[in-house]
Parts: C-alpha cells; sequence; structure tokens
C-alpha cells in the first residue's frame, strides 16, 4: 500500500514538473538581430518586445559576443536615464540567460560605453493572468478611421520600415476601415502597389497613386495590401507599409492583422493582391530535451517501485 501511494505521489510531482516545462517559452532578444547597439535605434527592441508573449518561467537570451558587449538587469529608474552604476545582475559572457520568475517589469541594458543612450536597451513585463476569454462573441464593430502613422503621418520614418511595422501590429483591419496618409503635398504621395513592386520597391507600374493630403483610402477587399511613395528612394529608406483586412461576422472576432497593408484611395481600389506573411518574430520553443529529461527520470524511479 505504501508502495503505491509513493508511486502516485511521484507520478503526479513528475507530471506537475514536466506541465510547468512545457509551458516556458525561451526568447532569444532580438531574434537575428541579437544583442547590439541597433541600426534604428531603441526602437528595434521595443518592437521585438511588442510582438512576444511573455510569462512566468520563460527565459531570456541575449546573444553577444563576449567582450564587446554585456547585459545588465537594472531598475526602472537605471534603464531610464542609463545608469548602469549599481545594477541588479550584470553578465558579460554571451549567451547571458535571465529567467523571468515573477510577475513585473524587467529593464535591460548594455553597460558599455553610450550604448544604452544609443539604443542597447530592452524593456519587458510580465503580466498576471488574464480572465478567460467569454464563450459569448462581442457584436462586430463599426468602421474605424485609422491614421497612418499616427502622429508620425506619412514620410520616410527615422527608424527605417520599423516605424510602419510597428504602428501596423496588433491593428486589426476590417472592410469599411479607412486609411488617411497625412503628408504635406508636393513632398510625399501614397502608391497603392502590388506585392512584388512592395518587395523590390519598384514604382513603375502601380495600381494608383494619390498625390493630395489628407489621401483617404478605403478599405473595400479583403487581403493584403500594399502602399508605398513614388518618390526617389523613399520606399528603400522605409516608406512603406503592409496591412491584412479581414472581414468580419456575426458570430466570430475577426483575426488580428498582421503587418501587412490594405489597398484604396480617395476612390475605393478593389485590386488585394496576395502576400505572405512576414517573418516571424515570435522566438524559439522550449528544448524537447526538457521533457526527455523528467521522461527518463520517471522511468528511472519506476524501476525502484
Amino acid at each position: 500500500m505504501a508502495r503505491s501511494s509513493s508511486l502516485a505521489i511521484l507520478v503526479i510531482a513528475l507530471l506537475a514538473i514536466l506541465q510547468a516545462t512545457a509551458a516556458q517559452t525561451t526568447h532569444v532578444v532580438g531574434d537575428e538581430l541579437g544583442w547590439l547597439v541597433p541600426p534604428g535605434g531603441p526602437i528595434a527592441y521595443s518592437t521585438w518586445a511588442a510582438m512576444q508573449t511573455f510569462t512566468v518561467g520563460d527565459v531570456l537570451v541575449f546573444n553577444f559576443t563576449t567582450g564587446e558587449q554585456d547585459v545588465a538587469m537594472v531598475t526602472r529608474e537605471a534603464y531610464e536615464t542609463c545608469n548602469s552604476t549599481n545594477p541588479i545582475s550584470l553578465k558579460t559572457t554571451g549567451p547571458a540567460n535571465f529567467t523571468l520568475d515573477s510577475i513585473r517589469e524587467y529593464y535591460f541594458i548594455g553597460t558599455m560605453d553610450q550604448r544604452c543612450s544609443l539604443g542597447q536597451k530592452l524593456a519587458i513585463n510580465v503580466p498576471a493572468p488574464g480572465p478567460r476569454p467569454s464563450s459569448v462573441p462581442p457584436p462586430p464593430r463599426g468602421p474605424i478611421t485609422y491614421t497612418v502613422g499616427d502622429d508620425l503621418g506619412w514620410l520616410v520614418p527615422p527608424a527605417g520600415p520599423l516605424a510602419y511595422e510597428t504602428w501596423a501590429f496588433n491593428k486589426t483591419f476590417l472592410l469599411g476601415d479607412t486609411l488617411v496618409f497625412n503628408f504635406i503635398n508636393g513632398t510625399q504621395d501614397v502608391a497603392v502597389v502590388t506585392k512584388e513592386a512592395y518587395e523590390t520597391c519598384d514604382t513603375n507600374n502601380t495600381i494608383t497613386v494619390l498625390t493630395t493630403s489628407p489621401a483617404n483610402i478605403s478599405l473595400t477587399t479583403t487581403g493584403e495590401h500594399f502602399f508605398t511613395s513614388t518618390y526617389a528612394r523613399h520606399c528603400d529608406l522605409g516608406q512603406k507599409l503592409a496591412i491584412n483586412v479581414t472581414a468580419i461576422t456575426s458570430t466570430s472576432n475577426p483575426p488580428s492583422s498582421s503587418t501587412e497593408p490594405p489597398s484604396s484611395g480617395s476612390n475605393p481600389v478593389s485590386e488585394g493582391p496576395s502576400a505572405a506573411p512576414p517573418p516571424s518574430l515570435v522566438s524559439s520553443a522550449p528544448s524537447p530535451l526538457i521533457s526527455g529529461f523528467f521522461i527518463t527520470l520517471f522511468s528511472l524511479a519506476m524501476a525502484f517501485f
């Protein structure tokens, strides 16, 4: 009887550990960019963080060349002022791992030279688990007018394409919504283009071009659509937008848009070329080696009972 009870306790403990391990995610900070002074400034890591979902038990991996970079966990005040005098933790060997062990905000910076001031800094939040989603879908929403780039407007963005990718991320574009492009007449325009033209910045064959600001584009077709500017090198320098337009039903929520754009102008454009979704910035999943370890441990334990 004692043997059966011990075995049951062991099984429950191992399953609990295995379940907790499976829920963990390893996030590689910056993905392929790694941990360095980002070319576009702080927006690079803030954009990366906005595309992640962090939970307790997850691991952050900072990839960098030992001796050329470091990573310090700091307070919020130290993060905002780039003060690396008294870090909570400092790691100088890459890759450096940090486990997110509690529900709170975390702040990281590079302490070498002026690297924090130049954008080598990361702030993330591990939120408390949210309430379970309701089984009753919300009613369909009405049309929304989106101002592209918000206060930035429509121009060559200082941070390159990340600016408009960040703006479009987490927005849901539905049929009937409107895009408003604000720019100075004579210095910018808005071109609706195909996926191929968007990717190659070829504006020789546009679907339509709007030259007067504000340029309003009604979203009249579902699918992925693409916008850029015909002015020389504006597209190459990041003045381009891609969004995805979805239809809304009365029984389900519309999926969130990825960073793809709709096509329309003051006169709606019905053409909507399909595009592959942008490269995912979601980090790697936990290694199966961990699960294998606990399975092996369980098998060994069974042999003793």
